[in-house]
Formats: C-alpha cells, sequence, structure tokens
C-alpha cells in the first residue's frame, strides 16, 4: 500500500500547552504529518483559543477547558491554576475524544506537551496511541529527568553537576528554576513532573535533530526504546524550497513589520539583530546599557523591543537612524534569512535557538530565565557558533562588555569561525527534515506504526 494512503487512515489530536513558544513547533510538527497523509485536529483550551488568529485550513480546531473558560482570574496563583487544569482537562480531553468518535472521526493517536502529564492516561483509557512531544532539546531533558529519578538533588551543592554524556555544566549553565524554586516552587515543578508519566507513552518525540544531539540521544533510547527526534519544527519553507508558501507561524500574535526594506540597503553580514522572546523583561539601566553599547558599536543593529518595553528606553535613544532600527515586532526567521544579518543577540529561547542554527546565524547570547543559560551552554561550547555575554556583581551585561561580545563576533577570527560552523549545522538541520534524513525517517516511521497500530486493533 503506497505510503499516502496508508497515512491518510490515521488521525491525530495535537494537544499543545497554550502558550505561542509551546503551540508554534507543534503546529510545525503537524505540518510535517499532513505531508505524510495524516489528518490533524490541533487541541487547545477554550480561552487561549480565542487568541488563536490563523490556524492553516487543512487543520482542524478543538478545544478542552482549563476549568477557567472566561479567562484566569486576576490573582489566581499559578500553584491554583494547574491544580484545577489538571482537574478538568482530563475529563474533557475525555469528552472531545468521545463527541469526534460518535461523529465517525475516531481518534488514533494523542500527541501530546509533555507539560500535560496526563493526556497518556486518557490515550490508554480509549486503547490509542499516546505520543509525548518534548518541546525543549535532550540536555535539558536529561537534567530534568535526572531530577524526577532523585539523582540530581535539589537546590544543588555541587559547584560542577555531572551527568551520563552531557558536558560538565556550573551552576551558571543550570535551568534558572533550580534557584527560584523557593519563590516559584510551581514552574520546577512543572518541568520536572513531565517525566512522572513519560515512559507510559508509546511514543517520545522531541523538537531537535538527531545530528545536534546524538550522543545523549544514542544513551536516551536504551531507556526510552520510542525516542525519536522529529525537529527542528520551524516553517518549512527555511528547510526545504518544496515548501515556499510555509514561512510564517500562523498563530503569532502580530503580523506587521517594516525591517526588511530597511535591511535590503544593508551590506551583507553587516547588521547585529537582536530580540529578546516574548516574555524576557528588563529592568531601565539594563535596556540603556543594551541601547548604549548598540548605538557605540561599530555596527548597524536592528532591534526588536516590545511595545510594554518601549518606555525603559533611554528618552535620547532614537528608534529609526541610518545605523540603527527599532520594531517593536518583525518575523524573526525572515529577519535571520536576510543575507544582511550577521549576527543575533538573543535570549536564547529554545525555539529562537533553533532558528538561528537552521539559518546558519552566530549568537551572542544574554539568557534570561527557564532553559536558557543552559542553551547558551550548549551554544557556546558544545556546538560553537556562539558567545555568552559577560555579566556585572548586579547581573547586567554593560554596554562596554556588549561592543566588545559584537566586535568579537563581527570581526574576528574567532567569529569568522564561529559563523562557518552556523553554516555547518545549518546544512545538517536541512538535511535531516529532507526526503531520506534523519527526522525524516523518524516520522515516515512514527506515521507507518499509527498506521500498523490502526489496523492491529478491532
Amino acid at each position: 500500500m503506497e505510503k499516502e494512503s496508508i497515512a491518510s487512515k490515521a488521525h491525530c489530536l495535537v494537544l499543545a500547552y497554550p502558550a505561542e513558544g509551546h503551540i508554534n513547533p507543534m503546529i510545525q510538527f503537524s505540518k510535517l504529518l499532513q505531508h505524510q497523509g495524516v489528518r490533524i485536529t490541533l487541541v487547545t483550551t477554550r480561552f487561549y483559543c480565542e487568541n488563536l488568529q490563523k490556524v492553516p485550513t487543512s487543520i482542524a480546531l478543538e478545544t478542552i477547558s482549563d476549568g477557567f473558560d472566561s479567562g484566569r482570574p486576576e490573582g489566581l496563583s499559578s500553584a491554583d491554576y494547574l491544580e484545577r487544569f489538571w482537574q478538568v482537562g482530563p475529563k474533557t480531553l475525555a469528552e472531545l475524544i468521545e463527541k469526534l468518535g460518535s461523529l465517525g472521526n475516531q481518534v488514533d493517536c494523542v500527541i501530546y506537551d509533555a507539560f500535560f502529564p496526563w493526556p497518556v492516561d486518557v490515550a490508554k483509557r480509549y486503547g490509542i496511541v499516546g505520543a509525548a512531544y518534548l518541546t525543549q532539546n535532550m540536555t535539558v531533558n536529561s537534567i530534568y529527568y535526572h531530577v524526577h529519578l532523585g539523582k540530581l538533588q535539589v537546590p544543588l551543592t555541587q559547584d560542577e553537576i555531572s551527568l551520563p554524556v552531557l558536558p560538565e555544566l556550573k551552576h551558571e549553565d543550570m535551568p534558572s528554576f533550580f534557584f527560584t524554586r523557593e519563590e516559584d516552587p510551581v514552574s520546577f515543578g512543572l518541568v520536572v513532573d513531565q517525566f512522572s508519566t513519560i515512559e507510559n507513552a508509546d511514543w517520545i518525540l522531541c523538537n531537535t535533530f538527531y545530528e545536534l544531539d546524538k550522543v545523549i540521544v544514542d544513551w536516551f533510547i536504551k531507556i526510552w526504546p520510542k525516542l525519536r527526534t522529529i525537529g527542528p519544527n520551524i516553517p518549512l519553507a527555511f528547510l526545504d524550497n518544496k515548501y515556499k508558501d510555509n514561512q510564517d507561524y500562523e498563530v503569532s500574535q502580530f503580523k506587521s513589520e517594516e525591517c526588511i526594506e530597511w535591511l535590503n540597503d544593508k551590506p551583507k553580514g553587516s547588521v547585529v539583530y537582536v530580540s529578546f522572546g516574548s516574555l524576557a523583561t528588563y529592568d531601565e539601566e539594563q535596556m540603556e546599557e543594551l541601547a548604549c553599547g548598540l548605538r557605540e558599536s561599530s555596527c548597524y543593529f536592528l532591534w526588536v523591543v516590545r511595545a510594554s518595553e518601549g518606555a525603559k528606553l533611554p528618552k535620547d535613544f532614537q528608534k529609526k537612524t541610518e545605523k540603527g532600527l527599532v520594531v517593536t515586532w518583525c518575523s524573526q526567521l525572515k529577519v535571520l534569512a536576510h543575507e544582511a544579518i550577521g549576527c543575533f543577540v538573543t535570549h536564547c529561547g529554545w525555539n529562537s535557538t533553533l532558528e538561528t542554527l537552521c539559518l546558519g546565524v552566530p549568537t551572542i547570547a544574554i539568557p534570561y530565565w527557564s532553559d536558557q543559560s543552559t542553551n547558551a551552554k550548549l551554544t557556546r561550547d558544545v556546538w560553537k557558533v556562539g558567545i555568552r555575554a559577560p555579566v556585572d556583581e548586579k547581573k547586567i551585561v554593560r554596554r562596554e562588555a556588549l561592543k566588545h561580545c559584537v566586535w568579537k563576533m563581527m570581526e574576528s577570527e574567532e567569529g569568522k569561525e564561529m559563523k562557518n560552523n552556523a553554516i555547518q549545522w545549518k546544512t545538517s538541520a536541512i538535511k535531516a527534515v529532507c526526503d531520506g534524513g534523519s527526522s525524516h525517517q523518524s516520522i515516515i516511521e512514527f506515521v507507518n506504526n499509527l498506521f500498523h497500530s490502526k489496523t492491529s486493533c478491532p
């Protein structure tokens, strides 16, 4: 039987955690499955669904409840929110599976963000395949997994952390939740609890590519035989010319941009692109140091400053000059793909890190929270495509430090070497998702297994 006709018999619910950084890569993975003929129904919470400006027309959209369908009440703690969500979510997911089945739209598989520990239990109840989707890289996953096993104790007592097949990690390389656990136990619990039920999953899918994480993936496959790398899950046009129309994350909250025309006038490799994602916030002192460092550097710069952060810029800082442009939003992938970009000053969120690797752009890392310090460590010491900006005793990156990093990246021999390394990772990422590549083969295996699981059940 032909691959496409086999896969067309499979129907996957894709349950995404209600946050843009989680839902975006899961939609991109859904598109990869669709190219193999799989039918996709995207599932998110009823309230978050109202924030989705656009979902591909080929993807059906359904919702479950988090217990707060009219919005999360002001002042509700994260602990109370998750407790209610974890109570209501499984019940409404089960109701959705039953509703779809009664309409002749039987669900064969639930692909769920591993931040949810409970969908696999619902899937098992209905005898359907449960596939956990890991949104962070395998080094970060390994760190949290060893906490779950009790083999990495919190709080950290040792200066250096040694875990199987990982590089030596210092405190500055560890996820921030290790050091904010007392004031924010919910976030730490959320990332560790990903692994409380993961061994019950039929598949464990990770948004990375094998060549990037092969040593640790090989180690984990001995524990999780059904672990597969299926990334990078970014819009396909930037990886495979066959998909020229797929250039955006459809669920982005913003759609206007003004920077490409500005970039078009700049020499190749001359612009420093700066963006710290959708969540990072800095005080006025740090914003001033960044602004002055960019203004005093010898390079052009394009800086994304969210509207909510704009008031923190120095009063005399001009947002549009021949040398610099400050915007509230841009299409990051289109910017990173532009030949004028020479390096990326980034918070090192995993989605942004994958994008830079896929587009061959070296990085200056200024991590903010969560897994970003670990990603910065990998970027600098393992993949060798970036540097980490030093901070002072107040944890602030000073203007002179930023200027030196920009010089090092844009003008030194070391910077050229990191650029060459970035181009090599770009080549590896493209090979992974194209026909016959490691991620492509994993997706084919997953899809074919769905069909055989379906036909073997009464």
